[in-house]
């Protein structure tokens, strides 16, 4: 599986976009901002239907109990700010008056994991899938790609009820076209193997790809799931991988602990177990730098998951396809 051709895009340029796009179509959206519309891109909404933009400042809590109001007033509430502030922020608020009510607020939260760079240690949202996911009730999503990005907030805008999405910073390759249809709670296949499966989503999906390609080339064949969604998550998909390749590993922009990896742990332990390996932020904080170079210091690499992938086939007894 390789990038098609289309420029790299961000996955946060998405917001905005589909937001005004779902307006003209007719769906009673409103947005609320906490003063980062810009980056997370929720202004060109604001551009479009300034009557149904609020900006609160610099107060997540205060945007998530907005939000939550409107959301009881009949309205699909989007709200967006950064990662490290929506959930870091603003937990409990969400607890309370999203989680716990199931109201219709729609959380969409830019410049995710280590991939922030420049903007270093405080920044890095690298908590946020797992606070999201101990909701019950919060639909969690981490698209791969713009493209994904778009379809994943028209499915949070249509679907009642909470969601969290996660979108990143820089501009990453395109892997899907307009034919792609995301599926809430299905992790998609990207690419059929029985050597080992690789589990990726958000900007390691890419990641992944490459790795996939490496190990093709020496031989060994791996799945490829993108799980985008991690709540609720395709156990079906992971008990397949397991059962039918006999090793797994897991590529995350997160806390390899607390993230995707702990939850495919789980349900692989529950049913199948096999060797399992991970790729993410292995229980530290990084440092400001070009993104690229970040990414690469602290192992979120294409590099990193073939030496994974090995290591896990080896674990399993070497065996491969014929």
């Amino acid at each position: 599986m390789t990038a098609i051709s289309t420029a790299p895009a961000a996955t946060r340029e998405a917001l905005g976009r589909t937001l005004v796009k779902l307006r003209q179509d007719g769906l009673d959206i409103v947005v609320v901002d906490a003063d980062l519309g810009k980056s997370t891109t929720a202004r060109l909404f604001r551009d479009e239907f300034p009557d149904r933009f609020f900006s609160v400042g610099v107060a997540e809590q205060n945007m998530i109990g907005v939000a939550s109001g409107l959301a009881a007033a009949g309205k699909i509430a989007f709200c967006s700010t950064f990662s490290v502030f929506m959930p870091g922020r603003c937990f409990d608020q969400i607890r309370v008056s999203v989680a716990q009510t199931g109201l219709n607020v729609k959380m969409v939260s830019s410049h995710a994991g280590l991939s922030v760079g420049e903007d270093g240690i405080s920044a890095q949202a690298i908590e946020d899938l797992a606070l999201m996911c101990s909701l019950p009730g919060v639909r969690v999503v981490s698209p791969a790609d713009v493209v994904e990005a778009e379809q994943a907030i028209e499915t949070a805008a249509r679907t009642p009820g909470p969601f969290y999405i996660r979108t990143g910073r820089p501009k990453i390759p395109v892997l899907y076209d307009d034919s792609y249809r995301f599926e809430l709670g299905k992790a998609h296949l990207l690419r059929p193997g029985s050597d080992a499966t690789i589990i990726a989503n958000g900007i390691m999906v890419h990641a992944a790809a490459e790795a996939a390609d490496i190990l093709s080339q020496e031989g060994i064949n791996c799945r490829l799931l993108n799980m985008a969604t991690l709540r609720p998550m395709d156990d079906e998909a992971i008990v397949a991988a397991a059962r039918e390749t006999g090793c797994i590993v897991t590529a995350e922009e997160h806390q390899i602990g607390t993230g995707m990896s702990a939850m495919v742990s789980q349900v692989v332990g529950a049913t199948a177990p096999v060797p399992l390996g991970a790729v993410g932020v292995a229980g530290r904080y990084a440092e400001s730098g070009k993104w690229t170079e970040v990414m690469e210091k602290y192992g979120l690499t294409a590099d990193a998951i073939v030496r994974e992938v090995k290591a896990v086939i080896e674990r399993k007894g070497g065996e491969r396809s014929v």
